[in-house]
C-alpha cells in the first residue's frame, strides 16, 4: 500500500510550480479558477502522503508559498463557497497527522501566514452538507500544531449529526443523495475526528460507522469492484476509503481480516484498470479516461481524492489491521434492502455480481445527474452509461432505464423520481404523461413493471445492461426479447407475464450500439433493448432483466 502511494505521487513532481504551491496537471475546465484547481492538485495527494509520513518536503515548501499574499503563487483568499475551502480539509488533516514534516520546518512568519490563511475556513459558511466538516478538520490541524482556535466548530458538528438517518446512514445534507459521499465524506471525516478526539461525539461517529459497515459491505463484489453509482466516480479508490477510516478510528464492527479485505481487494481491482496517462498522472474518468463522465467541478487534480484510501498507513505496524490476515467477504448472495438509501442490493454468483436497484435518488445539479442516480439498476460487472446527447438511442446510451419519445428521435427518461414506497416510484417526462414504476428484485434477476398513462402517442425503449462490444460473443433479438454476450457476461431483457401484475404490451427486441465513451467500465458497448409504439391511453410494460457475469 505504501508503494502504491509513492507510485501515484511520484509522477506529479515534474508538474510543480517553481514555488511548489501549485501542481499544473493540464487545462482546467472546472467551474472554479485555475489557482483553485492548482491548489486542489497540490492538496489532495496529502490524503495519502500524510498517513505515509514521507516525501512531504515539497508540500511544506508549497504550504509556505501558497499562503503568502505577497508571492505570485498565493492561493487567494477563501470565499464563502469556494473550492479553496474544500482543499483546506486536506491541509488541516495533514497538519494533524504529520506536523513534524509540514510544520516544524517552517519559520515563524511562515507559520503565522499558514495559520492566518487556514483560519479563514473557520469563518466561512460553506455548503450545507459534508462541507461543514472542512472547518472541523482545519481546527484539528491547527490545534495539533499549537495554534489557538477561537472559533467553535460545535455548531457545525451538531448540524452534521442532524443528517443521520438511522442504521448508520447519513444524507449528504438536506438532499435525496445517498451515494459514496456517505462513506467517503460523511463517515470518513467523522472517523478522522473520532480517531483524533476522545469525547461522546467521537463515540457516536464510531457507532454509526459500525452500523453502516453492515450495509456498505454489500456494495462490493468478491473481486473488489464497488458498484459504480452517483457523482464523483473519478475519485475511484476513495470508494473504499471508509474501510481504512474504520481501522484508523478503531471501529471493529467487522473482523479485522474482513475490513482489511474490502480495502485491499478494491485497491487490487484498480491496479488492472487504465486510469492514468503515459506520464502516470490520474485521468478524469472511471475505469478509463472518460471526458463524458466529468462533472462541472472536475479539474485535472480532482482524481487525487483517491488518496483517501490510504489512511491505514497512519497505523502502527502492530495494529490488528496489519497483523490480521486478509479474509474473503462472506458469501452472501440474495437481496439486501437498504431503505434509508431507497435501494436494494442484489448479490449473485457467489458475490461475483452486485446490482443496486435505485428508485429514490436524484441529482439535477451535477452534469449527467439523471444517468448517475435515476436509472433503475447499477452493476459491478456492466456499470452504467452516461449520455452523449439526446438525439437517438445511440446518443442516449439508455442502459437500465426506460426512455420515451414523442417523435422517435428525441428521448427522455426518469430524471427526478418521486419515491412512493419500497422500490416504487412515480415520474413524469411530460406534463401529460404519468408513469408508475415498480422494481422487484428476484436474485439474480429483477423485474421492472411500468404503468403508463399518456395523452400522446409514444415510442418506448427499455434496455438491460450494456455489454462490451469489443469482446462480443453473441447477440439475439426477436418478439419480446433481446440479449447480448461478451467476456463480461450475459445481458438480457424480455417481456414476461407475471401473475402478480397486469399483462404488459409486447415489444420488439433490438441491439442498440451506443456512442463510444458512454459506459463507465468499457469504451464501446452494445445494448439489448425492447422497443414499442403506443397510442394514447393506459398500458403496462413488464420485463425481466438478467445480468450474469462471464466465467
Amino acid at each position: 500500500m505504501a508503494q502504491l502511494v509513492r507510485d501515484l505521487v511520484t509522477p506529479l513532481h515534474p508538474f510543480f510550480s517553481p514555488g511548489r504551491a501549485r501542481l499544473r496537471l493540464g487545462v482546467n475546465t472546472a467551474h472554479y479558477d485555475d489557482a483553485a484547481a492548482e491548489l486542489e492538485a497540490f492538496a489532495r495527494p496529502l490524503w495519502g502522503l500524510a498517513p505515509l509520513g514521507e516525501g512531504l518536503d515539497p508540500w511544506r515548501e508549497g504550504l509556505a508559498t501558497g499562503t503568502d499574499p505577497g508571492h505570485p503563487e498565493y492561493w487567494g483568499d477563501i470565499a464563502e463557497v469556494d473550492q479553496r475551502l474544500v482543499e483546506t480539509a486536506a491541509l488541516g488533516f495533514a497538519l494533524a497527522l504529520a506536523p513534524e514534516q509540514l510544520w516544524d520546518g517552517l519559520s515563524g512568519i511562515e507559520r503565522d501566514r499558514v495559520a492566518t490563511w487556514l483560519s479563514q475556513a473557520l469563518a466561512r459558511s460553506g455548503v450545507d452538507n459534508n462541507w461543514q466538516f472542512f472547518p472541523v478538520l482545519v481546527a484539528l490541524g491547527l490545534r495539533r500544531v499549537g495554534v489557538p482556535v477561537d472559533a467553535s466548530v460545535e455548531a457545525r458538528l451538531d448540524r452534521l449529526e442532524s443528517f443521520a438517518l438511522g442504521r448508520g446512514w447519513y444524507s449528504d445534507g438536506p438532499t435525496a443523495q445517498r451515494d459514496y459521499y456517505v462513506p467517503f465524506a460523511m463517515h470518513y471525516y467523522g472517523l478522522i475526528y473520532a480517531g483524533l478526539s476522545d469525547d461522546a461525539r467521537a463515540e457516536r461517529f464510531r457507532a454509526r460507522a459500525g452500523q453502516f459497515a453492515l450495509d456498505f459491505r454489500h456494495w462490493f463484489a468478491a473481486d473488489g469492484a464497488a458498484v459504480p453509482f452517483g457523482r464523483s466516480m473519478t475519485y475511484r479508490h476513495a470508494q473504499a476509503a471508509f474501510w481504512g477510516a474504520m481501522a484508523f478510528a478503531e471501529v471493529d464492527a467487522l473482523p479485522w481480516g474482513e475490513t482489511k479485505g474490502y480495502l485491499l481487494r478494491h485497491l487490487r481491482w484498480w491496479q488492472s484498470r487504465d486510469v492514468a496517462t503515459r506520464d502516470g498522472v490520474l485521468t478524469v474518468g472511471y475505469a478509463y479516461p472518460q471526458p463524458l463522465l466529468a462533472e462541472q467541478y472536475n479539474a485535472p487534480g480532482s482524481p487525487y481524492w483517491a488518496m483517501k484510501a490510504f489512511l491505514p498507513l497512519a497505523l502502527a505496524e502492530d495494529h490488528p489491521f496489519w497483523t490480521t490476515p486478509e479474509t474473503p467477504a462472506p458469501p452472501t448472495d440474495g437481496v439486501v434492502r437498504q431503505p434509508e438509501a431507497g435501494v436494494a442490493v442484489i448479490r449473485s454468483d457467489e458475490g461475483r455480481h452486485v446490482v443496486l436497484l435505485s428508485t429514490a435518488q436524484h441529482n439535477t445539479w451535477a452534469r449527467g445527474g439523471p444517468a448517475k442516480y435515476a436509472k433503475f439498476a447499477y452493476s459491478t460487472v456492466f456499470g452504467f452509461s452516461v449520455p452523449a446527447g439526446s438525439y437517438g438511442l445511440d446518443q442516449g446510451a439508455f442502459d437500465s432505464t426506460l426512455a420515451l419519445s414523442d417523435d422517435g428521435l428525441h428521448w427522455r427518461c426518469c430524471e427526478v423520481p418521486e419515491a412512493v414506497g419500497d422500490l416504487h416510484l412515480r415520474w413524469s417526462p411530460w406534463d401529460d404523461v404519468q408513469i408508475e414504476t415498480w422494481l422487484i428484485p428476484r436474485a439474480p434477476d429483477h423485474l421492472r413493471v411500468h404503468r403508463i398513462v399518456s395523452a400522446r402517442r409514444l415510442f418506448t425503449a427499455e434496455a438491460a445492461f450494456a455489454v462490451n462490444r469489443d469482446t462480443e460473443t453473441g447477440r439475439g433479438t426477436g418478439d419480446g426479447y433481446a440479449w447480448a454476450t461478451s467476456d463480461q457476461g450475459l445481458s438480457r431483457i424480455e417481456d414476461v407475464t407475471d401473475s402478480d401484475w397486469p399483462t404488459g404490451v409486447r415489444r420488439d427486441g433490438e441491439v442498440v450500439q451506443p456512442h463510444p465513451g458512454t459506459n463507465v467500465l468499457v469504451p464501446r458497448t452494445i445494448l439489448p433493448t425492447l422497443r414499442g409504439e403506443h397510442d394514447p391511453g393506459e398500458y403496462w410494460l413488464v420485463a425481466r432483466v438478467t445480468g450474469s457475469p462471464g466465467r
